[in-house]
């Protein structure tokens, strides 16, 4: 794998999500790869950890013995997984052991190589450890042979804080709190950023005239076209029940409107509601879009604007793309 394609990769693993290319480029000389055959124990129990794991290819087994000598495994990792990174802080013993299923290669990243980092680009750590925070790093327990379904690195308990059950995209939480990080990464980059907010248009009125199950029937078609159209760097966050905002970075409101309106376009051609036979047949959605620095310097007005938008597209008949007024200076 080349170096592009390394960037690329990172950028696919949630705990690097919030990066740019270009610090992704700067995080990757303090990591290592490392290419292990399969069968191969990375650590065992009760080995001192201070090493954060992620996979790039093969997959690797999280297991625990039983008080009755058993092994257990508890979790699996494959490509774009990471696991560990509490360890970097924690230095602890491990808590159970890792090894490899199949032939694996991974990149490593040592607790002193990473506090260095912190040191010479806390900028960018502290993207790294935003992310970190949202992975609760829970012990596994063994108590009269009960296992917790919990694992060590808290993958589960991490994506529930941070996405939406209905639907597995982001949820309102991750959005709140990490806009401003994709907006003040595109000032220190000097790239465009794009936000498209979207509504379904008369949603109130399917869930009326089918049910609530029918409702979030719909939601999930929608959001499955929102994940073929959007790009590996975009976010969507469900932000309301039928509200959602799009995160494009290094996008100018142009390219951001091509892309909505393909998905506008998509989504009425959707068939989750012409099988009902009712008075209903289509899923339309409205959406506004903003983009920095052409409308807006600051993510406060930018965000409003897009929400002005959104709001033209709905009283300008809905099932449309509109992109803000040019900004006034701020």
């Amino acid at each position: 794998m080349n170096i592009e394609d390394t960037l690329i990769f990172l950028g696919h693993v949630d705990l690097f999500s919030l990066l740019s290319p270009s610090e992704r480029r700067v995080l990757l000389d303090t990591m290592n790869f490392v290419e292990i055959e399969k069968g191969h124990v990375i650590f065992k129990e009760g080995d001192r950890g201070n090493t954060l794991y992620i996979v790039q290819s093969g997959k690797v087994s999280i297991s625990l013995r039983l008080s009755n000598g058993h092994e257990r495994e508890l979790v699996e990792f494959a490509s774009g997984d990471f696991f560990g990174e509490m360890s970097i802080f924690e230095n602890a013993p491990r808590s159970a052991t890792c090894t490899t299923k199949e032939h694996s290669t991974l990149f490593t990243l040592r607790g002193d190589a990473f506090f260095q980092f912190v040191e010479s680009h806390p900028y960018i750590a502290i993207k790294i450890m935003y992310r970190m925070l949202n992975s609760t790093s829970q012990r596994l327990r063994n108590t009269d042979e009960f296992l917790s379904d919990m694992v060590q690195w808290g993958e589960k308990a991490r994506k529930r804080a941070v996405t939406d059950e209905l639907t597995g995209v982001y949820n309102r939480r991750f959005l709140d709190e990490a806009l401003e990080e994709y907006f003040i990464s595109s000032k220190t980059e000097q790239q465009a950023l794009s936000l498209i907010m979207v509504d379904l248009d008369n949603f109130r009125d399917i869930n009326e005239t089918y049910c609530t199950a029918t409702g979030d029937s719909v939601i999930i078609s929608v959001v499955e076209v929102f994940r073929k159209k959007l790009r590996p760097q975009d976010v969507i966050a469900r932000y309301g029940g039928d509200e959602f905002t799009v995160v494009l970075p290094d996008t100018g409101s142009r390219e951001a409107k091509k892309l909505a309106e393909d998905i506008c376009i998509c989504i009425e051609q959707l068939d989750v509601l012409e099988k009902l036979n009712g008075p209903i047949t289509r899923v339309t959605t409205s959406q506004g879009i903003a983009s920095y620095p052409e409308h807006a310097r600051n993510l406060k007005i930018l965000q409003e604007k897009a929400d002005q938008a959104l709001y033209r597209a709905k009283h300008e008949g809905r099932n449309r793309v509109v992109i803000a007024d040019v900004r006034v200076p701020y």
